[in-house]
This record gives structure tokens, sequence and C-alpha cells, in this order.
């Protein structure tokens, strides 16, 4: 069998890879997507054709020697965006740390040394695939050099192979034709201009029947449509420099050695620390290397006699400070590791020699070790941690005033990564790399370590950001409410739970029925494709709009049309309906514990803005808007004895942005109580304050909220169903109305762009670098996160700030009452009936004055025997 070689077009790749990935960046704020999409790709290429020789080869950003002979002809390709120019040269380390063959010359494009080198390879006797984006390589197809052209379809790579007949067969033109077809039709993309007014199909029609632009010239009166031969006519020059410009070079003078790209383990142990820092974490399992060896691991000692555990942990009690971590094999610790018992133990770390694994064994039992590390947080001066709330499922702490969490702390320095781990921290921090096959007691030692090691690192970066105050009065607090909430969980009726959803059942197979009689058929109503022809083509309804994959469906575009088809309207509720039943009367089921009570998770470092959210289920994502919504509330109740007090911030972050922005017209509205939307209507719309229609307040109401989003005449007229330029004229008239506002918002931009972060009152930073990005539409996102980020960000402090305060005052009065609940700016507390009024005045008083403000925090607060009725 012949022997095969893949070669891979750089560029191209890396350019489809950045722009088909979302943007990725490693600690170091290299941004990455490009490289990881390339990897994948090439990854899957050599799984499918398993070469004996790879080669990549890159374009040099010089003049090359087909365009110097255009020197006049004014390109159009685009600049390379700085966030995929910066990768480059990381993707070519990579490529050489993996032992993979590069090339590249001045004055040359990767397509004219690809073109080579396929051909060379191919006389050879060699079977060649040639991997680009780029369709100019189509003309190098032949019966044993394969063009595969990689696609991004949902999320997922598929490839388009073309050999010489699939070519034809395709675009009806063989390989060395299509040359002549792209002189037509032009590619913007490869500077190649082309003739104006031929486009592919007509191109493809003429060189199928002429077989070149020459002989199609010769007969250019006969040529079809007649605007076609008008063109080439006219443009002919354009034509012949566009094939000059298409044309590969197949016999350039590049020395090239095959035996220099033969393919051998491409995971190496050089390729491994760069894999590490690119955080490629997914990929370090197809390494066979052992990790980086670090001193520090010749002080790990693994105990499991009574007598040293003893002695470690007196030592460590007494210790100014002290890293712990948990090994994640602990066993008789319900309920966290109740699933695993094999042994189990504790890391402790309370100096650079002082490193130990303390494990279970016959002395000693998991649930021993894990009492007294809880004895030993309690002792030290500082107890630093990884991840201290899911730890507390194994042990407590005893104090809460000494513990240091680092994956809080890495998060408030770094709020835009997806995760946090102590990897990272001891990458970032410590410049340690680790080996990620260690062994359990090795890898909690590490733990260990790092976290005693990085406690002061990161907390002088706090002090140094501002941020040292925010981290220790409100984020470390915060973990002990957080763990308090999970544990509570709260009630919901099972068997409500199911009516609910067999409700929805019904009518959802009612409005099923309904759409297949008035569409006069049956087919998949979640098909966007099958919905669209239905919709567009026959129904025949106006404001369809085409794209690749056929019509869209989207929900802006169906509401818009809702209003003149009911057929429409039925379609919306259908997918309303079906959501409801399908994440939470169905999803949530799946969460109830044997206690009858959903235990969630309340997660801290998710959101860049500094917001709690909520997992495992999101309960912070149940529908308000519609009453049906709103009903699955209902399923949600307290316990016996018990009655449940809602809380709800009034406008908070309207609030803020009256306080933040020092605008006294706002500041002198909240303080006289007055209605808000109804004042801003009546000076957006010069209209009596006691004249104010309940449109104009609702209108009012979308531009008052808007604004604090950054929202453009475009979202707002979106919004408001008006035109572009009446959206304008209400934003400009609200800036009028509040000039400290748009002063506020501009100030917040130009401080993002000069420091590249904004920050709340509470010193929260959150970093903007989208507003450094080449993209337009990336720049006019990070102008609304500059606006939206210190009003949100504060109003998420202060709601921290009443959490911890509720939670302190029912715990310090011994209350039987509890908090369960936490959604945006609501909390949710389970009062125990005799408990019930001290509650109501513990929430108003910790939430109205969580933050001293220009303007008074006001709190709505109902009780009710489900979350509905408090609600």
């Amino acid at each position: 069998m012949a022997e095969k070689i893949v070669l891979i077009d750089g560029h191209s790749i890396l350019n489809r890879a950045f722009f088909g990935l979302p943007d990725l960046t490693n600690a170091e704020g290299l941004h990455t997507n490009a490289i990881y999409g390339f990897l994948n790709i090439m990854l899957k290429i050599l799984e499918e054709e398993k070469p004996e020789y790879l080669t990549v080869a890159f374009d040099v950003h010089a003049p090359t020697f087909r365009h110097e002979m255009y020197a006049d002809y004014k390109g159009t390709r685009k600049p390379m965006a700085e966030e995929l120019r910066q990768q480059v040269p990381v993707m070519k380390e990579v490529l050489t740390a993996m032992g993979i063959r590069i090339i590249e010359k001045a004055g040359l494009e990767a397509d004219d040394l690809l073109g080579t080198i396929a051909g060379r390879c191919e006389a050879s006797g060699m079977e060649v695939s040639v991997i680009s984006g780029d369709r100019d390589l189509l003309q190098l197809a032949t019966e044993h050099t394969k063009i595969r052209i990689p696609k991004t379809k949902r999320g997922g790579t598929q490839i388009e192979d073309y050999y010489a007949a699939d070519v034809k067969e395709k675009y009806g033109v063989t390989p060395h034709e299509f040359i002549d077809m792209k002189s037509l039709m032009g590619d913007t993309s490869d500077n190649i201009p082309g003739v104006p007014s031929i486009g592919e199909k007509t191109a493809a029609k003429i060189i199928a029947e002429y077989h070149s632009i020459e002989n199609a010239y010769e007969h250019v009166d006969e040529l079809k449509p007649p605007r076609a031969s008008r063109a080439l006519k006219e443009h002919w020059d354009m034509a012949v420099m566009s094939k000059t410009l298409a044309t590969i070079c197949v016999d350039a003078d590049i020395d090239y050695d095959i035996e220099g790209a033969r393919l051998g383990n491409i995971f190496t142990e050089q390729a491994y620390p760069l894999f590490q820092r690119l955080q490629f974490k997914n990929l370090l399992g197809r390494f066979e290397v052992e990790g980086p060896k670090n001193e520090v691991e010749d002080h790990f000692r693994i105990i499991s006699s009574r007598a040293e555990a003893e002695t470690v942990f007196e030592r460590a009690r007494k210790a100014e400070r002290v890293g712990a971590a948990i090994l994640k094999n602990t066993a008789d610790v319900p309920p966290l590791f109740a699933s695993q018992a094999k042994a189990g133990g504790a890391a402790l770390c309370f100096g650079e020699e002082e490193i130990y694994c303390i494990c279970a064994g016959e002395e000693l039992a998991a649930k021993e070790i894990l009492e007294k590390l809880g004895q030993t947080a309690a002792g030290a001066g500082c107890f630093a941690i990884f991840g201290l709330k899911e730890a507390m499922a194994s042990f407590t702490p005893g104090r809460q005033d000494n513990c240091f969490d680092g994956i809080i702390a890495a998060y408030l320095l770094n709020p835009l990564k997806s995760d946090y781990t102590f990897e990272d921290v001891a990458r970032e921090q410590l410049s340690l790399l680790l080996d990620e096959k260690q062994e359990d007691e090795a890898r909690a030692c590490y733990e260990a370590y790092c976290a005693w090691k990085s406690q002061p690192i990161l907390a002088d970066k706090l002090e140094e950001a501002g941020m040292l105050r925010l981290f220790e009065e409100i984020e470390m607090p915060l973990v002990f409410t957080l763990f308090d909430m999970e544990r509570n969980g709260v009630k919901v009726e099972a068997a409500e739970l199911k009516d609910y959803g067999d409700r929805l059942a019904v009518q959802i197979e009612k409005l099923e029925q309904e759409i297949y009689q008035e569409s006069g058929e049956v087919f998949n109503i979640n098909s966007p494709k099958q919905l669209g022809v239905i919709l567009f083509e026959k129904m025949g309804l106006k404001g369809g709009k085409k794209t690749k994959t056929g019509y869209s469906t989207a929900a802006d575009v169906l509401e818009k049309l809702a209003p003149d088809y009911p057929f429409v309207a039925k379609i919306l509720e259908y997918r309303q309906l079906a959501k409801l039943k399908s994440t939470y009367a169905d999803g949530l089921a799946v969460f109830i514990g044997e206690d009858g009570r959903i235990h969630g998770k309340f997660n801290q470092t998710i959101t860049a803005t500094g917001r709690i959210s909520s997992t495992e289920p999101n309960l912070q994502n149940i529908p308000v808007r519609m009453e049906l919504g709103r009903l699955i509330r209902k399923v949600f109740v307290p316990e016996e004895g018990y009655v449940f007090v809602d809380a709800d911030y009034s406008q908070i972050e309207l609030r803020v942005l009256a306080h933040c922005s020092g605008d006294r017209q706002l500041i002198e509205a909240y303080r006289e109580e007055k209605d808000i939307h109804r004042i801003t209507a009546s000076q957006v719309f010069h209209t009596p304050f006691d004249q104010v229609t309940d449109l104009q307040r609702r209108n009012a109401k979308a531009v008052n909220f808007g604004i604090v989003y950054g929202i453009s005449s475009f979202g707002l007229s979106q919004d408001l169903s008006i035109t572009r330029k009446e959206a304008a004229q209400y934003i400009e008239q609200y800036f009028k109305t509040y000039p400290g506002i748009k002063v506020f918002l501009d100030n917040a931009v130009a401080q993002a762009k000069e420091k590249g972060y904004v920050t709340t009152l509470f010193g929260r930073r959150r970093p903007v670098p989208e507003l450094s990005s080449s993209n337009f539409a990336q720049r006019s996102f990070g102008e609304r996160v500059a606006m939206n980020s210190p009003i949100q960000g504060t109003a998420a402090d202060i709601m921290k700030i009443a959490m911890i305060g509720v939670e302190r005052q029912m715990k310090e009065r011994g209350m039987r009452s509890r908090l369960v609940l936490q959604v945006h700016d609501e909390l949710l507390v389970e009062a125990w009936e005799p408990e019930v009024e001290e509650v109501r005045k513990i929430l108003k008083n910790e939430m109205e004055h969580a933050a001293s403000l220009e303007v008074p925090l006001e709190v709505d607060m109902h009780t009710g025997m489900s979350w509905y009725e408090a609600k």
C-alpha cells in the first residue's frame, strides 16, 4: 500500500478555528481558541488518515511574487485580527514541540508550498491529503491527491472531501478549470478580484462550456447571460490578473526533505508543558509522559500511624498558616464521598518542608481524621484551602474568621474564567506545573502545599487591587451562608409537581392537534426547518428570513408575526409549554432528595459581575412573565409549622444607578418615593405627571431598565416595536432628563478603556478586554459591559451583604427559621411560624441597611404557604 502524507494549510485552518470557536484565553490572557481548534481538526484528520508523513505550511506575511506582478491592484483582504495574530507564533511553537514539520518561505504563499509538495509526493507514488479551508486548493485535486475542507456545523467539525471527480461533480468543471472559474467569480477573502457581475453559478456554466477564460473571451459575444458578456469585455484585464492570482504554483523552488516530515509520537515531553500552559486539559490525557517533578515533592510524607498523625495535627494547630486538602476517596464521610469507600484522609502543609498526607487505615478512620482537621482549622492562625464550601460537606472548620479559599481569591482577581482549580493557582501564582496523573496522596499534598504557599501571594494581590476587604468581609462569610442554604434545601411537593406536568402535557397535546389541523398536516413542531417550510412556503406568511439551513424560526422572528397570525402565537405558546414541562415539571423532579427537598448549588465564582448563580437545578431561571410559568412556584412549600417569607429589593439597580451617577433629579424622585417610571414618562414624553398613560409608563420602564444595560436605539426599538429613530429620540430625551446618568455611563466606558476594568462601589473589578477587540460587535458589547457591570455588580454585592446579615442575625438569636433561596434580588426564608414577625423585621433591617446610598433601599415583602403565595 502506498505511503500517505497529510499537508495542512496552517493559516487557513487557524483562521477557520478562530472564527468557528468562542473566544478562549489561558491564565496569562493569551487567546487560545484558534490553537485549540487547529489541534482538534489536525487530530481528527490524523485519526482518520493514519498518514506516515505530516507537514504544516504557513504564509510569510510579505508580498508574494504573484501579487508583486500587480502592485497597483488594491486588495480587499482584511488585516488579521490581533486576537488571532498573537496565536500564530504560539501555534508554530506547539507544532515544533510536537515534532511536526513546518514549512514557510518568503515570497511564497502556503498554497504554493502545498501545491509543490503535493505534486512531488504524488509523483513519487504517495497518496496525498491537503487540508485547507480555502477552495482555491481544489485545483490540486487528482486521483491521488484529495482536498479536505473542514466546516464547523452545530458545534462540530465536518469535512468535505474532493478528488478530481468530486470537483467535477460539484462544480461541473475539472480541477484545472476551477482556476478559470475562480478567475471569473473572484474571491475577496483571497485578494482575487474576479469579473464584476459574474457569480459562482454563471462562472461555472461559462467554464464548463468553454473550458478556459481565454476560450470564453474568444466567444465573448456568445456568452449568456448578456450581462456576463458585457462584463468580460469591459473587465478582461481583471480576469487575466485574477487567473494569475488564483493559479497555485506547483513547481516552487523550495528545499523539502520528505524524511523530515515523518510522523512519530507527537505527544512529546516538550509539548506536554505547552499544553498545560495553554490549559488544554482534555488533551493532556493523550500524553504518556511523566509530568514535571518539582523539588517540593521531596518533602511529601505519607503517614497512617496515630502517633505521627497526632503530632502533625498538634503542630498544625499552632501554626501561623496551614494549607489543607481532602483526599477525594475519603470514606465514612456522608454525604459527599459516601460512594467512594476505599481509604481516605487529609493533607496538611505548614512549611516548605512540612507537607503531610494523613491516610486512614487500621489505626485511624477517615471520619476521625476529618474531625481533627476541623480542630486544626479552628486553632490555626490562617486556614487556607481550595473550595471551602464543597469541603465543608466533610468537615466543619470551627471558625469563619481565619478561613481563606484560594479559588474565590483567584476568581476575584480574574472573574472572566469559566472555572478555577488549584492547578490553575499553582501555575499562575507559583509557576508550578503539576503532573495530571499524580496518585491521590501526592495530589492532596500538592493541593495543601499550594493552598499554604499561595495564600499570602493571593492576599497581597487582592490588597493591591483594592479587593481584600471585599474578599474578607463579603465573599468569605458568604461561603458559610451558601453552605447552610444548600444544606437546608427547599421542600418540593412531588405529587403537585407531577400534576403540574400532567396538566402541561394535556395543554401541549391540545395545542399540537390545533397546530396540525390549521397547518393541514402533521410535522415536527420542534424542527425549525419543517416549521419554516410550513409557515413561509405552505402558509405563505410574509417576513420569513431565509438562511443556509432554511427559514429562521427564532423567537424574535415569530414574536413579530404573532400579533397578526394566531397560528404563530400558538407555536410560541407550544414552545413555552414544552420548555416548562421539560425543564421544570420533569427536570425539577430529578433533583428531589429522599427528604423531599431540593438541595441545589449556589455558585459564587461563575458570573463576571459577582452575581450568585444557581445550578443543579437552576432555580434562577423559573419564568415569571407568564402566569403558567409562575405557577411552578406553587410546588415549593415550607415544612409543617413553617411559612415562607419572601423579600424582594425594589428596583435595586436603578437605585444604585441613581447613587453612582449622582443625578440629582433621579435621586430626588426616589427620596420623594414617587413612581419612577411615571416620572420618567412624564419627562421623556413631555406629559403632565397625572396624565401619563399606562403605555407611556411601560415604555418609560423599558427605557429605565434598558439604560442600565447599555441598550442601543436598535435594541429599544425592538423591545417597544417602534422605529429606530423614535427609540433614539427616547434615549436622547432620557439623557436630557437625567444628564448625570449620561456622564456616569460615558465615564465608565472611558475608565474601562484606560484601565482595562470597571469597579463596583465595594471595589469588585470586572475586566473588559472586549474594548480592545478588533471586532466591532465585541467592542460594542464591551461598552455595554462597562456601563452595566458597576451597577449590576454593586447590586450583587449589596445582596450578598444582606444575605450574610440575615443569616447571622437568625443564628445569633438561635432561631429555627432558615434562609433557603436567593434568586436575583429576592430572598426566601422558611420561617418558623412563631418567628414570622421577627424574620420580617430582620429581612427589612438587613436588606435596607446593607449599603448606605444617596437613595433609600426598599424591600417588598410577602408571606405565604407556597413560594407562589409569598411572591
